[in-house]
């Protein structure tokens, strides 16, 4: 029998693959609770939004209030949380933003959350969950291949690794994940945390390294790789994670975190590289995409590597990515350029590609 799942930030780039992947392969209901800021966007839900099992509530998590009634009107099975303010630039530019959603809201959240948990009966109890999405990047780095001697085994972030975040966006993320671990311990809500590695994928929002770097060398504007361009991300194809989450949500035991990589460390300036190889076979030209490249002074802060150790999930709940980063980056790629309609909407918002964080004061 279906559930009814309410998806937090289900318009923006993960919830909106997570909404997609409920709908289109399971049969659970969806609310999809969103307050459409710049990174959500409803047309990334066009293919299911006529579906009768798909539900919009234009909302702000930090609305008491308006939680509320979205809580009591549809009386969700499984909470999914992944409204947050999610880049690390515009973090160093305009921390509030981030210590109010990723937060306060969250707060917000698990307190409506426990409130109605509070009132459901025996049985609705005994399937309900809290799921909160996280990210990596609460655990800080990890020592990089060019500061330790040749042929030495890299550490990889488990389960266990203690918190050091860099940002004030992981410091917010993971001020959030410690607040819905204390509602569990305290108020025994029933929640279950995971923490992902570097999404990529469809509908992704261009401030971000890969879709900005794909629109970027379209445009023939310079591409821009951070200080040396040598920081290691674990790579994991959106409808991947989305697979992942919802198997979480469905089967992970309450209480419990799990980490969820694509086994994918890569170079920033392998993976610029790598989009600018795949765009000279899909869409050529006369000259190399490569030569738009262009080495641009360091984020402030910048982790130097990421990298999940996801063999809990994987062992418990039997996930693992089904893409590589190669089929991956391809099928992002072409996707791209099969959906200008949609890139080019986004490019006549808010954000026209500029650089964010940058450490202005």
């Amino acid at each position: 029998m279906g559930k009814t799942i309410l998806v937090t930030g289900g318009a923006g780039f993960i919830g909106s693959a997570v909404v997609r992947h409920l709908i289109n392969g399971t049969n659970h209901t969806v609310i999809n609770l969103d307050k459409l800021t710049y990174a959500g966007n409803l047309e990334s839900l066009a293919s299911v939004s006529s579906n009768e099992r798909y539900n919009f509530e234009k909302v702000d998590i930090c609305n008491a209030d308006a939680v509320k009634r979205v809580l009591t009107a549809y009386q969700p099975d499984i909470i999914m949380h992944l409204a947050a303010e999610s880049h690390v630039d515009r973090s160093i530019d305009g921390p509030g933003e981030f210590i109010q959603t990723n937060v306060v809201g969250t707060y917000t959240l698990l307190e409506q959350a426990r409130a109605y948990y509070a009132q459901l009966d025996e049985a609705k109890r005994k399937i309900f969950k809290f799921h909160h999405i996280s990210t990596d990047e609460v655990y800080g780095d990890l020592p990089h291949p060019d500061d330790v001697e040749s042929g030495t085994d890299l550490p990889l972030f488990t389960e266990e690794t203690p918190y050091a975040p860099s940002s004030p966006y992981s410091a917010s993320k993971a001020s959030s994940d410690q607040l819905v671990r204390s509602w569990h311990r305290t108020y025994k809500l029933p929640v279950v945390i995971t923490n992902c590695s570097n999404n990529y994928g469809p509908y992704h929002f261009p401030e971000k390294l890969i879709p900005l770097v794909i629109l970027n060398a379209l445009a023939g504007k310079p591409l821009p790789v951070y200080g040396k361009g040598n920081q290691i991300r674990d790579w994991l194809y959106v409808e991947d994670h989305a697979r992942a989450l919802v198997l979480v949500a469905l089967q992970g035991k309450v209480g419990e975190t799990y980490n969820i990589g694509g086994h994918n460390e890569k170079q920033n300036l392998e993976v610029v590289q790598t989009i600018c190889a795949i765009l000279d076979d899909l869409r050529p030209k006369k000259e190399q995409y490569a030569e738009q490249i262009a080495f641009v002074e360091d984020r402030p802060g910048h982790d130097m590597r990421y990298a999940i150790d996801a063999s809990k999930i994987e062992r418990e709940l039997g996930w693992t990515p089904e893409e590589t980063f190669e089929s991956g980056i391809r099928k992002t790629i072409q996707w791209y350029l099969d959906n200008e309609s949609w890139w080019r909407a986004v490019q006549n918002g808010s954000y026209q590609g500029e650089r964010l964080g940058a450490g202005r004061t």
